[in-house]
């Protein structure tokens, strides 16, 4: 039998959703992997060549990419059990992959936020695994302190804690609760184990180290999120870091004046009618457009010669060129425009896409449409305002020196590897 008493633990990375969910535990797990230990990605089957060309091992959890089709995908209150149901058996596999592991070997699994209850369930039935939660974005984490935004709702600083806890607690009870807790508490009760009555605690209390995947001028820690909790930086990710522009694009970007970069998603495939209402936005402001999108289909079928179609280019790479960029708020993407200093336009759908957009205009690093009101005119309007603004101009430099500034990543995957490599509790 193998010694394992001095073996680094073994790190599976768990996580769901699409390439902006799995992009920064990808840069976790090569951080992780420099610093001596072995790593294993869980993700969605689609993942696998991604994984595989970062180099690090890779297990297939099983997803439905019929999922993308379901319209109720990117709704703001109905998506959330549209994404539990897909994932569901995903995780079931993730629970089987962990109890096959030798049990000497000491393992800590590091977790989207929406795998923690499953990780939770793998920890009963394998007593001294860890659990390191991953939270990609500031609404992940659910406070009464710092909330922007509500789903898509403006959230006023005058309103009181306590009604900002009881429009939280309405929400987990009316859209969160119904959908996962009975599955969660029949696993719970073969476990023998209590029934719970809140999700989102038990998201919260079950790991034992949360981290930030973001930086605290982006999103404050706050008083009422788990402990312990290391705040971190962006994970910046680009499994194309060093590809080059397709000359035909290249040409394009040069051809005229810096167009505008529009792109909404690497999983959204119900952005016809916005791709459409952007060209027709641009070509009223007289501006060019280039569409990012692998998906030819939902970009108009005949596009004029200021407007140009490319399945696929690093963000870092063309946003330097750009005038704007107009996207649906992905953390990762959000992210990446920061870094370049990029004007954005940010168009939420769902999910953490309405208070990242918020936090931007906070910035003063660009504005926020929300989608159902992305009309022509109004993303026309709006890009005026975004490209005239000489705060946005200089919101956008400002955030663009202090992240040239270097963040706090390195040290913290320091801290996590020195961390869960102790023994005993976290």
């Amino acid at each position: 039998m193998s010694d394992y008493s001095t073996v680094l633990p073994h790190i599976v990375v768990v996580t769901t959703g699409s390439a902006g969910d799995l992009f920064p535990f990808l840069r976790l797990g090569l951080g992780l992997r420099e610093r001596g230990h072995a790593v294993t990605v869980l993700a969605p089957l689609m993942h696998e060549a991604l994984v595989r060309q970062a180099g690090l091992a890779f297990h297939p959890l099983p997803a439905d990419p019929a999922v993308l089709e379901d319209p109720d995908l990117w709704h703001p209150r109905r998506g959330f059990g549209v994404v539990w149901r897909a994932m569901r058996p995903g995780m079931e596999a993730m629970q089987a992959f962990v109890a096959a592991l030798p049990r000497e070997q000491p393992c800590v699994l590091l977790v989207h936020p929406l795998a923690v209850a499953h990780a939770d369930l793998c920890r009963a039935d394998r007593p001294g695994l860890r659990i390191v939660a991953g939270y990609l974005a500031p609404s992940n984490l659910r406070t009464v302190h710092d909330l922007p935004v509500l789903g898509p709702f403006p959230i006023p600083g005058w309103m009181p804690l306590k009604v900002r806890r009881w429009l939280w607690n309405m929400v987990e009870a009316t859209a969160i609760n119904p959908v996962v807790v009975p599955e969660l508490n029949a696993a719970r009760k073969a476990q023998g184990r209590a029934p719970i009555a809140s999700y989102m605690d038990e998201m919260y209390g079950a790991p034992d180290l949360s981290v930030t995947l973001f930086p605290e001028w982006f999103g404050a820690r706050q008083p009422d999120w788990p402990a312990p909790l290391l705040c971190a930086d962006f994970p910046l990710y680009d499994p194309h870091a060093h590809a080059s522009i397709a000359p035909a694009l290249l040409q394009f970007m040069h051809a005229g004046s810096a167009p505008i970069i529009v792109t909404h998603g690497t999983a959204n495939l119900h952005a016809a009618r916005f791709f459409a209402s952007a060209l027709a936005a641009a070509e009223r402001l007289g501006r060019r457009i280039v569409f990012l999108t692998a998906h030819r289909a939902q970009v108009p079928a005949s596009l004029p010669p200021t407007a140009f179609w490319q399945d696929y280019c690093p963000l870092a790479a063309l946003l330097p060129d750009a005038a704007a960029l107009v996207h649906h708020g992905g953390i990762g993407t959000t992210a990446v425009a920061l870094r370049a200093g990029t004007p954005q336009l940010v168009v939420p759908m769902a999910y953490d896409q309405f208070d990242n957009g918020a936090r931007v205009a906070a910035l003063h690093a660009g504005l926020t449409l929300k989608a159902e009101r992305a009309t022509t005119r109004t993303l026309a309007d709006a890009l005026q305002r975004l490209l005239q603004s000489p705060e946005i101009h200089v919101g956008c430099a400002a955030v663009k020196e202090r992240m040239a500034g270097g963040g706090a990543l390195d040290g913290v995957m320091d801290v996590i590897s020195k961390t869960v490599s102790k023994t005993g509790k976290i």
